[in-house]
């Protein structure tokens, strides 16, 4: 009996080590069902825990999906800002921020799904929209200059900026599930449609009649 005691004890784990486990099955839960789906009860089964723990360690639910969502926001905004911040022609830049979402999607796709769900406990800076808006601004740096070589409204490249990155989001949200074609084919559509379409823009755009 004593040796069949010995054979099924697990080693406790340290304090840290408890944090990482209820923060890995959190990201899971929180990625299947999202933050209203998922309860700490679940996460107590699921990490083999008492639910006092969880609260121990986090005060609740809120508190996990906090931490979750941080780190997740950093990793993307990681990837992304490195991908701006490395130099190089526009359009390259573009390809770079492109893989780097796509890059991020492939590998963290738990990650992202809770990203780009909306919760009641999210806050300002911790938000997809939000870090969508940061890589805008970013965008929007490269995008003047460029504006102005080629006589267009430098007061437009924000607006510019929000389609641009908008457009790369949405498209990485469809990639999730799609997952077809592979990601560099999708960043060359992507850069084909945003660059070509810089490239050749009118420098006073209007409807045309037959839209009004």
């Amino acid at each position: 009996m004593a040796a069949d005691n010995r054979r099924t004890h697990r080693p406790r784990m340290t304090a840290s080590q408890r944090r990482e486990q209820l923060l890995t099955v959190s990201r899971g839960l929180f990625a299947e069902k999202g933050f209203e789906g998922a309860s700490v009860e679940e996460i107590a089964v699921r990490a083999e825990v008492s639910k006092p723990v969880v609260y121990e360690h986090f005060g609740g639910k809120e508190g996990i999906y906090a931490v979750v969502v941080d780190r997740e926001v950093q990793a993307l905004t990681t990837a992304l800002t490195g991908a701006l911040g490395s130099g190089g022609h526009p359009k390259v830049l573009l390809e770079r921020t492109a893989l780097a979402l796509l890059d991020y999607i492939e590998s963290s796709e738990d990650g992202f799904r809770i990203l780009v769900r909306d919760s009641p406990v999210a806050q300002a800076t911790g938000t997809f929209s939000s870090l969508i808006g940061d890589v805008a601004t970013q965008v929007e740096a490269i995008l003047e200059p460029q504006f102005r070589s080629n006589g267009l409204a430098t007061k437009a490249a924000p607006l510019y900026a929000q389609m641009l990155v908008g457009m790369i989001a949405l498209t990485g949200q469809y990639w999730l599930d799609a997952r077809s074609p592979g990601k560099a084919e999708v960043a060359a559509h992507l850069v084909n449609l945003a660059w070509n379409g810089l490239h050749n823009m009118e420098k006073k755009p209007e409807l045309t009649r037959f839209s009004r």
